[in-house]
């Protein structure tokens, strides 16, 4: 006998007859399963909309082939919302260029799925609110009222009656979207519910696993979905998950979660309100802990800390605990197994240099210059420009303290940061691109910072930085013609050739130094590059 999951068995030879009897059963239940996701809005569109255009733009008609899976309220939700958004914008498009067949026929096809959406969940759900029922019935009240508006519009041939209901269908279509809207966030906040009850009441391991694995795909949906989770209370879970011992498998897996749902105030604000910081410190301080649970807590450092969110600035308990967490991601640095934990680990330390100024000085004190200027001579853990990005913007930041200077210079930095200068991206990918720029960007910055010393200074022209410099100045291709980098360029050069006027020629100390910064970078920023 052949074992399967979950424990059934499975003759290997069987008889021809049963074969047959498996099959049979088999592909009826998967068509009566696919077939209503299949065939139910062309056949309606058929019934209601009479003939279908032939039109060119058909082609880009969204169908659902295939079903969320049986008993999946969540993926019904996500899948059918999905089809719905989309199929709103299209009609808007469409109206947009008065193409009403198109519209009416979208219209009923709209109508379908949102029907079908709307049963669908009912089978499936625990039972709808008030609220949700009242919601349900406007939209389908909405639906109808489309369809019926649309068809008559067929019928006109007056231009001004049509721009009079075209201005009604318009609305007609923005009151839809905003009940559908309304009601798609009432569903999703009660599977979302229903999902946070299990994590906190569950004390078994595999549906805890099962369920913050569930939670952490809906964050990926986007920020709406985390500000749900986030008021439901999935960060109060998920705390709760990483202060069990007996959960300590799971960890990992938790605070990803939790470092995705703090995209959003409301994630930010619900984990200072349940001593979340703290919580991530006695994490990243407990060396009993594995070293990816102590890199999926940098990640939720990292995310709380971000400089581009503004609400991540208030964080109050963060300063309390913020020696214990620098000292912690610096050993996570020096000790990094892989680039991705020393990833997390650095742009942890990247964002809290940003955050507060003593964290400058806690990292000169704990010898982080020498700990992340070693890291890049180590391939396996610096190899990407990211990685760099990183790297980079802690000496940025670093370098306004004047004891920086020294600690750079004995670790030969200025070297490490000329190369930097020299930033390539391996592919044409926007992120790397974008990432490349900001390595040369923030050497030239941090050069320009450092160059305040005459050692630094002096160091810099001997290793020809003003060299490099000036071709990131004349060669737009150079700097992939990113006006961030030419500026930190310029400011660099000015700053060097202060310090050693006699290592640029003429023309380049009449184009790029002697003008105001504005014309120097109006001058390079227009530059035409030669082939010759």
């Amino acid at each position: 006998m052949m074992a399967l999951p979950g424990g059934r068995h499975l003759d290997p030879t069987p008889l021809p007859g049963q074969r047959l009897h498996l099959m049979q059963v088999d592909s009826v239940q998967r068509w009566m399963e696919d077939l209503k996701f299949m065939t139910e809005c062309e056949c309606m569109c058929v019934l209601q909309a009479k003939p279908i255009s032939l039109e060119e733009d058909t082609q880009g008609d969204v169908i659902l082939a295939g079903g969320p899976g049986p008993g999946d309220p969540l993926q019904l939700l996500l899948k059918r919302g999905w089809v719905i958004s989309t199929e709103l914008r299209r009609i808007g498009q469409k109206l947009a260029q008065d193409r009403w067949a198109r519209v009416h026929s979208m219209s009923v096809r709209l109508t379908c799925h949102a029907r079908s959406m709307v049963s669908e969940y009912s089978a499936l759900s625990r039972g709808a609110s008030q609220e949700m029922n009242q919601v349900e019935k406007l939209l389908m009240e909405k639906c109808s009222e489309l369809s019926a508006v649309t068809e008559r519009c067929l019928q006109v041939e007056n231009e001004n009656v049509l721009k009079s209901m075209k201005a009604c269908v318009s609305e007609t279509l923005s009151t839809l979207g905003q009940h559908f809207g309304q009601l798609l966030e009432l569903a999703l906040t009660q599977e979302v519910q229903a999902l946070v009850r299990k994590i906190d009441s569950s004390d078994n391991i595999y549906i805890t696993e099962s369920t913050t694995g569930n939670l952490f795909s809906l964050t990926q949906e986007g920020a709406p979905l985390c500000r749900i989770i986030a008021k439901e209370g999935g960060v109060v879970a998920l705390f709760k998950v990483c202060r069990q011992d007996s959960f300590r498998c799971l960890y990992p897996q938790a605070l990803r979660t939790l470092a995705s749902i703090c995209c959003v105030e409301e994630g930010v604000h619900q984990l200072e309100k349940v001593d979340g910081v703290l919580c991530l410190a006695d994490i990243l301080t407990d060396d009993s802990h594995s070293e990816a649970t102590r890199a999926e807590a940098a990640a939720v450092v990292a995310q709380v800390t971000s400089p581009h969110l503004s609400f991540t600035q208030h964080l109050s308990s963060f300063l309390e605990s913020m020696e214990e967490i620098v000292t912690a991601l610096v050993k996570l640095c020096q000790e990094a197994s892989s680039g991705e934990v020393f990833l997390l680990a650095s742009a942890a330390l990247a964002n809290i240099t940003f955050f507060d100024t003593m964290a400058c000085e806690m990292l000169l004190q704990l010898n982080a210059i020498r700990v992340l200027l070693e890291a890049c001579s180590d391939k396996q853990r610096v190899d990407t420009p990211y990685t760099r990005d990183q790297i980079v913007t802690i000496l940025a930041n670093m370098s306004v303290l004047e004891q920086c200077a020294s600690d750079i210079i004995q670790e030969n930095g200025i070297q490490l940061i000329m190369g930097m200068l020299s930033e390539k991206p391996r592919s044409g990918a926007p992120a790397e691109v974008a990432a490349c720029e900001r390595v040369q960007q923030k050497a030239a910055v941090t050069l320009a910072r450092l160059s305040r010393d005459s050692d630094v200074a002096r160091e810099a022209v001997r290793l020809n930085c003003m060299s490099r410099l000036i071709e990131l100045c004349r060669s737009p291709s150079e700097r992939n013609s990113s006006d961030a980098v030419l500026v930190a360029c310029l400011a660099a050069l000015r700053r060097l050739a202060g310090v050693c006027p006699e290592g640029l020629q003429d023309s380049d100390f009449q184009q790029l130094v002697q003008p105001r910064l504005v014309d120097s970078f109006l001058l390079c920023s227009n530059m035409e590059e030669s082939f010759v």
